[in-house]
C-alpha cells in the first residue's frame, strides 16, 4: 500500500481538516489513530518520527513526488499546502491568487483556530469558569468572524471566486459555532459560505472517515493532564 497515512485523533477539527482535503482529492487516505486523552502522542517513538512537537495531525507520503523515501509533514497548514502542490488542485498557480490563499490559511492558522480553540476550552471544557478568560475569547471569536464576514461579502470564497484549501481549513473551525454559541447567523456572509460547502459530498466524506472514537463524559485526571495540562474539565 502507498496511500499516505494520516496521523490522527478523529476528535481534533485540524485532523478533519485534513481528511475533508483528501476525500475532495479524491486523494485515498490510511489512517492510523491516536488517542491524544491517554498521551499517546507524546512517546519518544511517535516525536522521533511523526512529530517532534507530540501534536497531530501528520502525514506520511509513502510516494511523494521526487520518487524518494517517504516524506513526513506535520502541522496542518503545512499538510494542506504539500496535498495542494502535490495533486495540483485547490492551490492556484498564479502569483497574486496563490497568495491570497496562503494568507488565508495561515490566518485559520494563526488567527480563526487558536482563538476558537481558547474560546472553546474556556466557554465549554473547563470547569472553573472565569469571566474574564470567557469574555476575552468571545470578543475575539466574534472579531475573527467578521473578518471573515467582510471577506465573504466581497467574493464567492476566503481566497476569491474559486474554492482553495483556505476554505477547508476554515470550514471545521465555522461548523463548531452552535457549541461555541456563535450567532451566526448575525454573520451573514459567513452563513452563505457555511451552508454552500456543507452540501459537498466531499465534506461528508471526510467527516465519516475513522470516526470511532467519541469525546462523551468525564475525563480522568491523567486524561484531563494530558490534554489540558492542568485544570480539571469536562468534556461534552
Amino acid at each position: 500500500m502507498s496511500d499516505p497515512i494520516l496521523h490522527e485523533d478523529p476528535r481534533s477539527g485540524n485532523c478533519y481538516k485534513i481528511k475533508l482535503t483528501a476525500a475532495l482529492l479524491g486523494l485515498p487516505l490510511a489512517t492510523r489513530q491516536y488517542d491524544i486523552l491517554a498521551g499517546e502522542t507524546r512517546t519518544p517513538e511517535f516525536l522521533a518520527n511523526v512529530n517532534p512537537n507530540g501534536r497531530i495531525p501528520a502525514i506520511i507520503d509513502r510516494a511523494p513526488g521526487d520518487g524518494g523515501e517517504p516524506v513526513t509533514v506535520f502541522e496542518s497548514g503545512a499538510v494542506l499546502l504539500y496535498l495542494a502542490e502535490k495533486s495540483g488542485r485547490f492551490l492556484p498557480t498564479d502569483l497574486r491568487g496563490q497568495s491570497r490563499v496562503r494568507q488565508w490559511l495561515f490566518w485559520q492558522v494563526g488567527h480563526l483556530g487558536p482563538t476558537l480553540g481558547q474560546h472553546g476550552h474556556f466557554h465549554l471544557y473547563a470547569e472553573e469558569k472565569l469571566p474574564y478568560a470567557i469574555e476575552r475569547f468571545h470578543r475575539e471569536a466574534l472579531r475573527v468572524y467578521s473578518v471573515m464576514d467582510r471577506r465573504l461579502g466581497q467574493s464567492e470564497y476566503l481566497a476569491g471566486n474559486d474554492y482553495s484549501v483556505a476554505d477547508m481549513a476554515c470550514f471545521p473551525w465555522v461548523r463548531t459555532w452552535k457549541a461555541q454559541g456563535i450567532p451566526l447567523a448575525e454573520y451573514a456572509h459567513v452563513k452563505r459560505w457555511y451552508d454552500a460547502l456543507k452540501q459537498r459530498e466531499g465534506l461528508r466524506r471526510g467527516v465519516s472517515l475513522g470516526s470511532d472514537l467519541a469525546r462523551r463524559g468525564e475525563m480522568t485526571e491523567e486524561q484531563r493532564k494530558n490534554l489540558f495540562g492542568t485544570a480539571k474539565a469536562r468534556v461534552q
